[in-house]
């Protein structure tokens, strides 16, 4: 396919946009084909790579923004260069390297006329253009593999949501030492974890920051009105959608850093003494009803460690959570539910668990302190890196960082059933009472015979499957 001339697609990037669709219309439809691939055509001036002597391109950007677009144009104008021969290619996961990087809409092959498009092979994990130049595939989940090889460039994608991020970036850059000038792009949704805190800070770095609404005339409207309508003017939605790197919220009682440095990845979960399923049930089920906080808690058999397992909060009908509930009893293996049920819900949360199943392993919790007393106690627990986080919980984790305690007396659905978790398995003491903060910072939680966790294990322990 004979390509545009790129002196031609600047001169209709310059005109006015009347004079642009006229003048176009005169094309060919051979010239209308090429002009798809040129990207400096397309592009918002913020979509192009800056100029300078820099080390690492930040890109922070909203949903929808253009981000695989960008990385995309970036390694195809680097491999087509011939400059460069070796490109590292990092995903959260092989299965995003393959279906967003590499086959994604706006992925490496779509940007690509096909007469230039690399060849890609699977099995391997590799892309090879035309030139010769290759890229590899690898994934966030496993930090060595990044070890050994040394590339000119890399794109790596999402790190933020990276559970390793810090192992992955650390690998990465002492692979980075080919040529003379050797790069990377990182493409994310703004999260403010230390590295990407750390990325924004160094002086190597070129950020560029942009929101979902730049690129709205390319974005579906049912996109758009579902994720402006649910999180606009939210602390999610300034993160994901106006890619604000927020700062922890004053007076809350959970910071980010104390959930980032003991983050673990899914398949990296120890066997577990005990799990429950924790629900703060939402009564009400109109349209401005409150969500109903359902997760999933672990404590480590060995460690006697928190793990946070899995969040399906969100709003159901009564009989919804219930079933939701029973489920992931059975998913998890749980030993039980435990429930929130203040006067007058206790007997409305018994029968409706009830109606699914009956006898069911529950217990209820009545509440008789209020919301940041009950909290205290669990947020401790995460200062001290007793609890972590099993993979990345976004909409759970806003909840937790942004809830001032100071200033409000309602708390959170999803930070409710948390609390009601970790209090059931980590708080309470031999006499039943539960733990307070003073007695948490004192380390009395962690003062539990070894023989107590041997004789668990010997009773048989059971290995965390995400099923």
């Amino acid at each position: 396919m004979p390509s545009l001339n790129r002196s031609i697609a600047e001169l209709l990037s310059a005109l006015p946009e009347s004079k642009r669709k006229t003048v176009m219309r005169t094309l060919t439809s051979e010239k209308l084909t090429a002009l798809q691939y040129e990207w400096r055509f397309w592009a918002r001036p913020n979509q192009l790579d800056p100029e300078g002597d820099w080390a690492v391109w930040l890109t922070l950007a909203g949903r929808g923004w253009g981000k695989t677009r960008v990385g995309a144009e970036w390694v195809r104008k680097h491999a087509e260069s011939g400059l460069v021969a070796r490109i590292a290619l990092v995903a959260e996961d092989a299965a995003d390297a393959r279906d967003v990087m590499v086959q994604g809409e706006s992925g490496i092959l779509a940007v690509h006329p096909r007469s230039t498009r690399p060849a890609y092979e699977p099995s391997k994990r590799r892309l090879t253009w035309p030139n010769g130049c290759q890229a590899a595939l690898y994934s966030g989940a496993d930090p060595d593999v990044l070890r050994g090889p040394a590339h000119h460039i890399a794109w790596v994608d999402e790190l933020a949501k990276y559970p390793r991020g810090q192992e992955v970036w650390d690998n990465l850059l002492m692979g980075l030492r080919l040529g003379a000038r050797p790069r990377a792009l990182v493409t994310t949704t703004p999260r403010p974890t230390p590295l990407i805190k750390a990325l924004v800070n160094d002086p190597r770095t070129v950020v560029t920051r942009g929101t979902t609404h730049e690129n709205a005339i390319n974005l579906a409207p049912a996109f758009l009105n579902t994720i402006l309508g649910r999180y606009a003017g939210t602390r999610l939605g300034r993160q994901e959608i106006e890619a604000e790197l927020l700062a922890d919220t004053p007076g809350s009682l959970w910071r980010v850093e104390d959930i980032e440095r003991v983050r673990v990845a899914p398949d990296k979960v120890p066997p577990l003494r005990r799990i429950v399923v924790a629900v703060d049930p939402a009564m009400a089920t109109s349209s401005g009803a409150c969500e109903t906080g359902l997760v999933v808690c672990g404590l480590g058999a060995l460690d006697s460690r928190g793990y946070f397992l899995h969040d399906a909060s969100g709003k159901y009908t009564p009989e919804g959570w219930a079933r939701q509930a029973v489920a992931l009893l059975d998913q998890y293996e749980a030993d039980r539910i435990v429930a929130e049920a203040n006067l007058p819900c206790g007997e409305i949360v018994t029968n409706t668990l009830a109606t699914v199943r009956p006898n069911l392993p529950l217990k209820l919790i009545h509440a008789h302190q209020g919301k940041r007393v009950r909290a205290e106690p669990v947020a401790a627990l995460y200062e001290q890196g007793k609890i972590s986080h099993c993979g990345l919980f976004t909409e759970l984790e806003d909840q937790l960082t942004g809830w001032d305690a100071s200033t409000s007396n309602e708390s959170p659905d999803r930070l409710d059933a948390l609390v009601h978790g970790f209090t059931e398995l980590m708080l309470r003491g031999n006499d039943g009472r539960y733990f307070t903060r003073e007695q948490v910072e004192a380390c009395l939680v962690d003062r539990r015979p070894r023989e107590e966790a041997a004789k668990s294990e010997r009773a048989g322990m059971r290995r965390f499957d995400r099923g």
